[in-house]
């Protein structure tokens, strides 16, 4: 039977499929960080109270792809190119959602509008990757080669969810309420297509490095649309709701250095 613990045991074990899963997380956080680097840089002068934490967030997203990139190097793997149909945050940047690198690289302050959008759809984000590093701290939290990196991680997302939900809520009591809801209902609604396209071209690639027979590869296929529906009908209000996180200030520190893996 099938189980999603199965399937990462299965992709961690080989090689060529480990290297794969690694380059595109570490590729994915790198861009979170250069992101969120670009934003504290531009942030919108009313919000500057805002550009410590949003230097935080970025921190950690660099950190965590130095964390993948160094288990690639502690099995003496190099990073692969990451295949543009497993590029989860270009393609949300294509449908509309967050800010567009275009505008990050221009030398131009941000509006308020733009940071709420910003947070908005880290909001949404943050809580797919927060529901991710769970499930694999859940499965792989004593690993002696993951465990240590990806306990870490996990942590991390945690804050970052946390911070999402506590300025998200300042800024709805403030009066942004009606601008907050409706680009959370638009950012979930993308995100939920957008992560089920990238899972089944990540399954592809892993498919075809693993030699996954069809029938395998075609009940995979049929559980990440089935996921989809779910969330297609309901699971995405999940990504959308705020409240009051038990971690207050979450990044209102400094970065925790990576650990050595």
């Amino acid at each position: 039977m099938l189980t999603a613990k199965g399937l990462f045991q299965e992709i961690i074990g080989n090689d060529e499929s480990f290297r794969l899963f690694c380059s595109i997380a570490a590729s994915g956080e790198s861009q979170g960080g250069w992101e969120n680097a670009r934003i504290a840089a531009l942030v919108a002068p009313g919000m500057a109270e805002l550009t410590p934490k949003i230097v935080r967030h970025g921190a950690d997203e660099d950190k965590h792809g130095r964390i993948f990139r160094a288990l690639m190097r502690k099995r003496g793997l190099e990073p692969v190119p990451v295949p543009p149909d497993t590029d989860y945050t270009m393609l949300l940047e294509r449908r509309g959602i967050g800010l567009t690198h275009d505008k990050l690289r221009r030398d131009e302050p941000l509006t308020e509008e733009d940071v709420i959008v910003y947070l908005a759809h880290s909001r949404v984000t943050e809580q797919r990757a927060a529901d991710q590093m769970d499930m694999l701290v859940a499965y792989f939290g004593d690993h002696p080669e993951l465990g240590r990196a990806i306990r870490m991680i996990e942590d991390d997302e945690a804050n970052h969810l946390a911070y999402c939900h506590e300025e998200l809520l300042r800024l709805a009591r403030a009066g942004h309420g009606r601008l907050i809801q409706r680009t959370l209902r638009e950012s979930a609604l993308v995100e939920i297509r957008v992560y089920r396209d990238v899972s089944l071209a990540v399954m592809g690639h892993m498919g075809r490095v693993l030699g996954w027979s069809r029938p395998k590869a075609a009940v995979l296929a049929a559980g990440i649309h089935a996921m989809y529906a779910y969330e297609r009908a309901a699971g995405w209000h999940r990504m959308v709701g705020l409240r009051t996180p038990e971690r207050l200030d979450a990044l209102g520190g400094p970065a925790v250095p990576a650990p050595a893996c």
